[in-house]
């Protein structure tokens, strides 16, 4: 307990040294992120470094490159098929994956990303002396390679990379990724969940199976003030049952879930907890084949709208296969980007289920767990073809 208390009393002090040195959060992710700070920052003579003027032609390119070929395409399709998104989104095992929430759901208030990743810190800039600022820099990119050319985090790698230097953990790429998706941060704050979800902040401590993360305020073009969350947290079924994460998410639902690149956790017997929560918890639920088992959907609840192709799993997830999920593809629409581990265009899979209004009280996956869904009721007879009725779920319809 007292080693937990001194690193939430570290991180509480490490978030807050921006202001103690008058560098403000902003600029310091726009210095992260290869921008240019505020004219008056004292981030501004570190401009001149070398290795920060090659950091920022590194980002310059490598986040133009990503804009054109994916991001622009995730905010077109979600514009179409996502009408009327919930104010809270979800995002587990995301890592600092705020890129691509953002992509998904721009118009979201909260966002909660939730993995194992630590939140690590980002120390006073100003005092690195003048030949670390390229190698902390560079060890920033290198932490971020993968997501730029494949769309997802590959985790042995983070595990080197995100403890690799003092610029350190899921905290500095947070701030890449909100600076370089055109926010303005307004105040970052440690916090941490106790066994409850209740949360505390700062330096006040919650005591055993403490849940630690991150609280930034942000601002988009629309000066709106938005939330992001982020918790180093492990959704395996004993911590899941033990901390307060889930329980504190729950106190922001129902929200609208996102699931890409997840290692395929949620087919294992291992992560039920997390898996039910989210079909207990989720309006809508976007995600590649790596997320929920078809079969765990309760076919009364839900409403199921396939877009691209599924190939099956890579070669590093054999077994992992789902005739289903390969059927219900084919009537899937076709899609111009790439997401998940079949990252390259025409061959990944992005699945929309939509929880059908009304239907809350039918029983989970949990309690009707098979290897298949339960039948569909009798279909009634009508006198006439069923209405269809615009959803507000962009161009769908349902039918009554």
């Amino acid at each position: 307990m007292k080693i937990a208390a001194v690193a939430l009393a570290l991180l509480a002090a490490v978030v807050s040294s921006a202001h103690a040195a008058d560098v403000t959060f902003d600029d310091t992710a726009r210095f992260l992120a290869g921008m240019q700070p505020s004219a008056d920052s004292p981030l501004v003579p570190l401009t001149k470094d070398p290795g920060w003027q090659r950091h920022a032609k590194f980002f310059d390119g490598a986040l133009a490159q990503l804009e054109q070929r994916q991001l622009s395409k995730i905010r077109a399709w979600a514009d179409v098929n996502l009408a009327a998104p919930r104010p809270t989104m979800f995002y587990m095992f995301s890592g600092p994956d705020f890129l691509y929430a953002n992509a998904f759901y721009p118009n979201a208030s909260t966002y909660v990303l939730g993995a194992l990743e630590p939140v690590g810190a980002v120390p006073d800039l100003t005092r690195l002396s003048h030949g670390s600022v390229g190698t902390a820099l560079y060890n920033v990119e290198r932490s971020l390679g993968s997501i730029l050319s494949f769309s997802f985090f590959i985790t042995k790698h983070m595990k080197v990379d995100l403890h690799a230097n003092q610029v350190n953990g899921t905290l500095p790429i947070l701030y890449v990724f909100l600076a370089r998706s055109g926010k303005t941060i307004r105040n970052v704050e440690a916090v941490a969940l106790d066994a409850q979800g209740g949360m505390h902040v700062g330096n006040d401590d919650p005591g055993r199976n403490a849940t630690r993360g991150v609280r930034i305020i942000f601002a988009g073009s629309d000066g709106e003030a938005r939330t992001l969350y982020y918790f180093s947290t492990d959704l395996s079924n004993p911590s899941a049952r033990a901390t307060g994460f889930l329980k504190f998410s729950e106190t922001l639902g129902p929200g609208n879930s996102l699931i890409k690149s997840a290692s395929y956790l949620l087919h294992s017997g291992n992560f039920t907890v997390a898996r039910d929560w989210l079909l207990a918890n989720s309006a809508t639920i976007i995600q590649d084949d790596s997320g929920i088992p078809l079969a765990n959907y309760n076919s009364r609840q839900w409403r199921f709208f396939p877009f691209g192709r599924y190939l099956g799993p890579i070669d590093e997830f054999p077994g992992r296969y789902q005739e289903r999920y390969a059927e219900l593809f084919t009537r899937a629409q076709p899609i111009d980007f790439g997401v998940g581990y079949r990252w390259r265009m025409h061959e990944s899979n992005l699945l929309l289920s939509v929880k059908v209004p009304g239907t809350e009280t039918v029983p989970t996956a949990e309690a009707t767990s098979s290897a298949e869904p339960p039948p569909r009721p009798p279909r009634p007879k009508r006198p006439r073809p069923p209405e269809p009725v615009p959803s507000p779920f962009g161009r769908f319809f349902w039918f009554r």
